[in-house]
């Protein structure tokens, strides 16, 4: 349980609705879960500090948001990528009138840039001014933030610069030291909005926030020259083989540029030779068939062999919690039972 307070919530939802642009102009459908920051902070709050109408849903279904969207003229919605997949996917998607809508958020989850430029063409959901948001529960949620003013490529590519009054900076996570521009390190933050802890659990808040007030995010992330931020992948989700530093995000960002490919997943799996595989779990496309070696092939054509998934498998879905997030560790508990009994 992470303990927030009211200051670090409102004023965190607040400063997202400013870097939005939201005004009492805007109708906001609220399809994530309240119970979560996403609903909470990202959408309600930014929503009630500036004035804008609030269109919340019971739980998320891509035919009723579809359906929402058009009855009520809707300028702006906020989901996880697999939410923003689903509406894409859905019969009801290409009668929708997109016509009066704005902005939104992609966040929750790497989202693949690819994704968010498709929401944001006219001829598509007419996002012109989508953003994503980086951050965790245990900062408000948010701390980075772009604003509807950069160019496509800014809001697309980065997670955007800091929000007033927090600090943000990447970290070598094993000496501490800060890391210049464009170098990934740990990224780790201080501010307003950092938790007061996790709740009766003194020992892991200890481990998480350090004595000089820094959050440390387990994410891995660099900064550009511009004050930017990207997320690269997580600590604990880079795969080790043979002693290579892998990361997932750089190998599902490609995978995901394949035509036939509607969602993608990449994991480690135990391995007896290297420590560790890589396995990619994909979900093609309605009617687009792939094999094993065709994927391979794509993956081998644009990135180097040791980065190449040992291990592919077509799924149908990814394990999911309520708010939409997906389960990694479960998804490496399947893929190990499936590929490492020998």
């Amino acid at each position: 349980g992470v303990m927030l307070t009211h200051h670090s919530v409102v004023n965190n939802g607040k400063c997202i609705g400013d870097r939005l642009d939201l005004s009492t102009a805007d109708r906001m459908m609220i399809q994530v879960p309240m119970f979560h920051c996403f609903g909470m902070v990202l959408s309600m709050t930014a929503s009630m500090t500036h004035g804008a109408t609030i269109c919340p849903m019971p739980y998320f279904s891509a035919k009723n948001s579809l359906a929402c969207i058009n009855q009520e003229r809707i300028t702006c919605f906020n989901g996880v990528p697999t939410m923003f997949i689903a509406m894409f996917n859905h019969p009801d998607y290409r009668k929708t009138d997109f016509s009066h809508m704005r902005t939104g958020i992609m966040a929750g989850a790497g989202c693949p840039p690819e994704l968010m430029r498709r929401a944001a063409q006219p001829d598509e959901m007419n996002m012109r001014q989508i953003l994503s948001v980086y951050g965790q529960t245990e900062a408000s949620p948010g701390c980075t933030m772009g604003e509807v003013s950069q160019t496509l490529d800014e809001r697309c590519d980065t997670v955007g610069y800091a929000f007033p009054h927090v600090e943000c900076k990447i970290i070598d996570p094993e000496t501490g030291l800060d890391c210049p521009d464009n170098v990934n390190g740990e990224f780790v933050a201080r501010g307003y909005n950092v938790m007061k802890g996790y709740y009766k659990m003194p020992d892991a808040t200890a481990a998480t926030i350090d004595k000089d007030g820094w959050l440390h995010s387990g994410d891995l992330a660099c900064r550009d020259e511009n004050g930017n931020y990207r997320i690269t992948g997580r600590l604990k989700d880079m795969i080790i083989r043979g002693g290579e530093n892998i990361y997932p995000k750089e190998i599902e960002e490609f995978i995901y540029t394949n035509p036939k490919v509607q969602d993608v997943q990449v994991i480690g799996v135990p391995d007896k030779q290297y420590g560790e595989e890589i396995c990619a779990c994909i979900i093609l496309k309605d009617g687009e068939t792939m094999t094993v070696e065709e994927m391979k092939a794509f993956v081998l054509s644009h990135m180097a062999k040791h980065k190449v998934p040992k291990y592919v498998d077509f799924v149908d879905s990814f394990p999911m919690n309520a708010a939409g997030k997906i389960l990694k560790y479960k998804m490496r508990e399947e893929a190990a039972k499936k590929f490492c009994q020998a």
